[in-house]
């Protein structure tokens, strides 16, 4: 029986490391700008979350 070698695969796609790249950005922006206002850290936390999902829903959408 022949085996599989998987282990020269990479564990995500170009495209899905780009689309989690743009997000990561995002919610550090989004984080970062949050706690400059002065937001406590929960909210910080939760704002950075958000702009990371929207992000990457939209890029996936955006990016063929």
């Amino acid at each position: 029986m022949a085996r599989n070698d998987r282990s020269q695969e990479p564990l995500l796609s170009l495209r899905s490391a780009v689309v989690f790249l743009i997000g990561l950005q995002a919610a550090a922006a989004t984080g970062f700008l949050t706690h400059a206002a002065g937001s406590p850290l929960a909210t910080v936390a939760l704002s950075g979350g958000a702009a990371f999902g929207a992000t990457v829903v939209f890029a996936r959408s955006a990016i063929g």
